[in-house]
């Protein structure tokens, strides 16, 4: 699909007038940009989280953390899924490593911390800061399209919801100029 990617794109352009190709075409660079800031947003949130989860499993001296917060860091760019599969990994680690000296109660309190403040840390403070001021929606913006989307989509709801409102955020700043650019 890629390497097809710009035929297509070439093939779609053709079906645009060529007087309305150049706001098309302007339109498609900003939805592009702004799209590219949401990327490296949430590529900084997972770089982040990846740091969070693998010091705090090793504070409290998982000999797993590495690996099991590098990869609940990364998956959480799959909203959910990430986190419940990285919380999983840990309370199993956990109690296999510390079943025999400290008990379940140990692995319960440490899953329940780490977990716990990396999703209040990413929920309420990295992805509304990074990914939503990158690419110009308000924190409670975010929020409001993540569970907006999620209501009316389901999973998948959840997945577009930040894109999906770049590129919408760009359509309304668009009408908006033009609509007072018009003698209106």
């Amino acid at each position: 699909l890629l390497l097809e990617w710009d035929d297509f794109m070439m093939t779609l352009r053709g079906l645009i007038p060529p007087r309305m190709r150049a706001g098309s075409d302007s339109f498609l660079r900003e939805a592009d940009e702004v799209l590219g800031q949401y990327l490296r947003g949430q590529l900084l949130v997972m770089g982040l989280l990846a740091v969070y989860y693998t010091v705090a499993l090793a504070l409290f001296g998982l000999d797993l953390a590495l690996p099991i917060g590098v990869f609940t860091g990364l998956a959480v760019f799959v909203p959910y899924l990430g986190f419940g599969v990285g919380l999983v990994l840990a309370t199993l680690a956990g109690l296999l490593e510390f079943s025999a000296q400290a008990g379940l109660g140990y692995t319960v309190v440490m899953v329940a911390v780490v977990y716990g403040m990396g999703q209040l840390l990413e929920s309420f403070f990295l992805t509304p800061r990074l990914v939503g001021e990158r690419i110009g929606l308000h924190p409670l913006a975010v929020i409001f399209a993540l569970l907006a989307f999620g209501q009316l989509l389901g999973f998948v709801g959840v997945l577009i919801a930040l894109p999906v409102s770049a590129v919408l955020l760009v359509a309304v700043r668009r009408i908006t100029q033009g609509y007072l650019a018009s003698g209106l």
